[in-house]
C-alpha cells in the first residue's frame, strides 16, 4: 500500500471531449496548471480520452513513467469512471487508485467565460489532484447471483419478457395481480395498424405461459416486500384465495352454471362494467390459467354461510371449491426483477364539458373495444345502452393527454387507436364517424398508409378541440341520447355543432394508480408523470437505478405493443446477461463499522434505505452486509460516533477534495 507523499506519482489526462470541453475549456493551459500541482508526474491532453487510443496512452504511461495514480478530466463518471478503472487495471494499477474530475457536466456545459470556465475547470481538477492522493488500493468482491428471475405484470410486456427468459432456459416467476394473464391487450378487438385479431395473437403466448416448464406463474398475486440487492432479491409475494384449487380445477366452467344465482348480476370490471357476471365467475373465455373466482363480497357461502352450494355440486367429484382459503405469503430468492405493470386508462369524468358518467352515450375508447370485442358483453355488437345501433359516432382525441391541466405529454397511441376504433365503428354499423384532432401523429411502421386508409374509408376529419357536449332532446338515434358537439374547427375557421348518438373518447394512459407504492417496493424511481424511471434514457431505457431491477413496457412510459414487446425483450435480454454471469460485483465504495468506537446506537440501522445494517446484539455494534449497502452514505452521516465509514469517501479523503476546490478558486 503506498502511504508516503514522497513515493506519489500522479498522472493527470484532460480530455477535449472533441468541442464539447474544448471549445469552453482552454486544455492546453488547464493541462499546464496540472503540471505544477504537487505529486503530478505527467500531465496530457488529448482529443478523446475514452477512445482506445486515449486509454492505451493511460496504459503506456503507467507502466513506463511508473504513474501509481491517476485523474482523468473529462465528463460525468457515471459514463466512463468504470473505463479508466479497468484501463489502470490492465496496467497493473489498483483500479480505485483513479479519480474523475467532472469537467464537462460541471463546467463546461455550465459556463459561458472562458476565463471563469478555465478556473472552474483548475479547482475541480487541483480537488481531484488532493483527492486521490489519499486513495488506498481496495480489493474487488463479487457475489453468487440466483439464477431465477421474476417478471413483475402479467400483460404482454410482463408475457413477452417471461418467454424470452424462460426459452434461455432460465427459472422465471411470473406475478400477476388480476385473475389472468394478458392485461389490457386481451381487452382489444384488433390491434393497429394490421388490423389483427388481438386475441388471436395474444392467446397463443398465453397458453406458452401456462405450458412452459419454466414459467411458474402466480396470477392473483401481488408483491408484498422486496429485500436484498442485485443478484440476490428476497421477495415476498401475497397469494389472494380464489377460493378454488388450481390444481384440481380443471376449467369445465360448470361451476358458473350451477352457481345459485340464476343469471349475472354484478358488474364485471373486465368488461369495463358494461358487462355482468355471477359471484363466481372467470374475466373471459381464453384466461390463462382456466379457473374460476369466487368473489367473498357477493358469494352467499362466503358471506353469509348459507348457499343451495350448486357450484360445488356442479364440480362434483373434482371437488375444488375451498371455501376456507386464506391468504398466503411464498418467498422467493432471484437474481433479477423485470416490472412490467403496466398502465391506467385515464378517468374522463374529470373533464365535467365532455359529460362521461352524466351523458349514457359517452363512452371511452377502453369500453367501446370491450362493445367491439366478441367475447364483449354484445358478443361484438356496436349498440348503445338503449340497445339500439349509433348512426352517426364522434370521436375525440387526446382526452386527458397534451393539457396541461390533466397530462403534458402525448400518449402516443391515441391518435392510431382512435383511427383503428373509426376503421371498425365504420365497418359494423356503417355510421357516419367524425374524428376531432389536434393534429394525427402517424409516426410508426405502416402508421401512415393506416391513416390515408381511413380517410378513403369516409371517414370525417375535423381538426380541432371538442369545447363542450350537451344532448340534443329529439336528435340521434333516441330522444334521450341524441348529443352536440361543439368544436372548434381551424380549418373552416369556424365553431361547429355537429349532432352524434354516440362519443367516444380517445383516453390518455396514465401509470398505474399503485405506481408509487410499487416504485418504493423496489427501490426505483418516477418521473415527473408518475412513470417508472430508466437509468438513462438512451444508453440504459430498461435499466433503473436500483441495479437488478428493470422495467418494461407502459409502465415505463405510454408506447404501443410493438414497442412494448421490444422493450420487453430488451429487459429479458438484460435480466439474462445478470444472472448468467453468475456473480456480481460489489460496489466498491461500501460502508463499513469501526467496531471500536460503536456505541450500538442503532441509529444507521433504522436510516438506511437498503436494510444493509444489522445489530450484532452480542457484542453491541452495528454490521454492515456489503451484499447489500450501496454506498449511498446515509449511516456515515448520521452516525453520532463517526464509527459508519465508507470506502473512497473516508474524511481525509473528503477534505482534501474540499481543500483543493477551495484552495484553486
Amino acid at each position: 500500500m503506498i502511504t508516503s507523499d514522497e513515493t506519489l506519482r500522479i498522472g493527470v489526462y484532460v480530455c477535449h471531449c472533441g468541442s464539447n470541453i474544448a471549445g469552453t475549456v482552454d486544455v492546453e493551459a488547464l493541462t499546464k496548471f496540472a503540471e505544477g500541482l504537487p505529486h503530478v508526474a505527467l500531465a496530457r491532453h488529448y482529443k478523446y480520452m475514452c477512445s482506445d487510443p486515449g486509454q492505451e496512452l493511460v496504459k503506456r504511461d503507467i507502466v513506463e513513467f511508473g504513474l501509481n495514480r491517476i485523474v482523468v478530466a473529462a465528463c460525468s463518471p457515471n459514463l466512463h469512471e468504470a473505463t479508466f478503472r479497468r484501463a489502470a487495471e490492465d496496467a497493473g494499477l489498483n483500479r480505485f487508485l483513479v479519480q474523475i474530475a467532472n469537467i464537462r457536466e460541471q463546467v463546461a456545459w455550465v459556463t459561458e467565460d472562458r476565463q471563469e470556465a478555465l478556473e472552474k475547470a483548475e479547482s475541480h481538477l487541483g480537488a481531484a489532484v488532493r483527492r486521490v492522493a489519499r486513495h488506498v488500493p481496495l480489493q474487488r468482491q463479487f457475489v453468487r447471483i440466483v439464477p431465477r428471475a421474476m417478471v413483475v405484470g402479467g400483460g404482454i410486456a410482463g408475457i413477452q419478457a417471461a418467454l424470452t427468459l424462460a426459452e434461455a432456459g432460465r427459472e422465471v416467476i411470473l406475478v400477476e395481480r388480476e385473475p389472468s394473464i394478458g392485461g389490457h391487450m386481451a381487452m382489444f378487438d384488433k390491434t393497429f395498424p394490421t388490423l389483427d385479431c388481438a386475441a388471436c395473437i395474444l392467446t397463443p403466448k398465453m397458453t406458452a405461459v401456462k405450458l412452459h416448464p419454466n414459467i411458474k406463474l402466480l396470477t392473483y398475486s401481488t408483491v408484498e416486500s422486496v429485500e436484498g440487492s442485485v443478484g440476490n432479491f428476497r421477495i415476498k409475494v401475497k397469494r389472494k384465495p380464489r377460493y378454488i384449487d388450481e390444481s384440481l380445477c380443471v376449467g369445465c366452467m360448470q361451476c358458473i352454471d350451477g352457481c345459485a344465482f340464476t343469471r349475472a348480476k354484478f358488474p364485471n370490471a373486465f368488461d369495463q362494467g358494461l358487462g355482468l357476471r355471477k359471484p363466481v365467475w372467470i374475466p373471459f373465455p381464453q384466461a390463462v390459467p382456466p379457473v374460476p373466482v369466487v368473489d367473498p363480497e357477493v358469494c352467499l357461502q362466503i358471506a353469509r354461510g348459507k348457499c343451495k352450494q350448486g357450484c360445488v355440486e356442479a364440480c362434483g367429484e373434482r371437488n375444488a371449491f375451498r371455501f376456507d382459503q386464506q391468504e398466503r405469503i411464498e418467498e422467493y430468492e432471484v437474481g433479477a426483477v423485470v416490472v412490467a405493470t403496466g398502465f391506467h386508462a385515464f378517468d374522463p369524468s374529470v373533464i365535467s364539458y365532455y359529460g362521461y358518467g352524466k351523458y349514457p352515450n359517452v363512452y371511452t375508447s377502453l369500453e367501446v373495444e370491450r362493445l367491439l370485442n366478441a367475447g364483449g358483453p354484445t358478443s361484438g355488437k356496436l349498440v348503445l345502452r338503449d340497445g339500439s345501433t349509433p348512426k352517426r359516432v364522434g370521436i375525440i382525441h387526446c382526452v386527458g393527454s397534451r393539457d396541461a391541466n390533466y397530462h403534458a405529454y402525448c400518449s402516443r397511441v391515441c391518435c392510431m387507436y382512435a383511427l383503428k376504433l373509426a376503421h371498425l365503428v365504420r365497418e359494423k354499423t356503417e355510421a357516419e364517424v367524425y374524428n376531432c384532432y389536434i393534429d394525427i401523429r402517424a409516426a410508426g411502421k405502416g402508421f401512415e398508409e393506416f391513416y390515408n386508409r381511413v380517410q378513403n374509408e369516409g371517414v370525417q376529419f375535423v381538426r380541432g378541440k371538442v369545447a363542450d357536449i350537451t344532448p340534443a332532446a329529439g336528435q340521434g338515434t333516441s330522444a334521450e341520447g341524441g348529443l352536440v358537439m361543439k368544436v372548434d374547427d381551424t380549418l373552416l375557421g369556424s365553431i361547429r355543432e355537429i349532432n352524434v348518438d354516440m362519443v367516444i373518447l380517445a383516453v390518455a394512459l396514465e401509470p398505474q394508480a399503485d405506481a408509487n407504492q410499487v416504485r418504493r417496493t423496489f427501490g426505483i424511481s418516477c418521473s415527473a408523470e408518475g412513470f417508472f424511471l430508466e437509468k438513462h434514457p438512451k444508453l440504459a431505457p430498461v435499466n433503473t437505478a436500483n441495479d437488478g431491477v428493470l422495467v418494461a413496457g407502459a409502465c415505463q412510459g405510454a408506447k404501443d405493443i410493438p414497442d412494448t414487446v421490444a422493450q420487453a425483450d430488451a429487459a429479458a435480454a438484460k435480466a439474462l446477461a445478470l444472472i448468467d454471469a453468475g456473480q456480481i460485483e460489489l460496489e466498491p465504495n461500501t460502508a463499513w463499522i469501526e467496531e471500536d468506537i460503536c456505541s450500538g446506537c442503532k441509529t444507521c440501522i433504522n436510516l438506511c434505505p437498503y436494510q444493509a445494517i444489522r445489530a450484532d446484539e452480542e457484542r453491541k455494534i452495528a454490521v454492515v452486509d456489503p451484499a447489500l449497502c450501496k454506498g449511498c452514505g446515509t449511516c456515515v452521516a448520521a452516525c453520532p460516533s463517526g464509527a459508519a465509514r465508507q470506502h473512497l469517501f473516508g474524511d481525509e479523503q473528503i477534505s482534501e477534495e474540499l481543500e483543493g476546490l477551495m484552495n484553486y478558486v
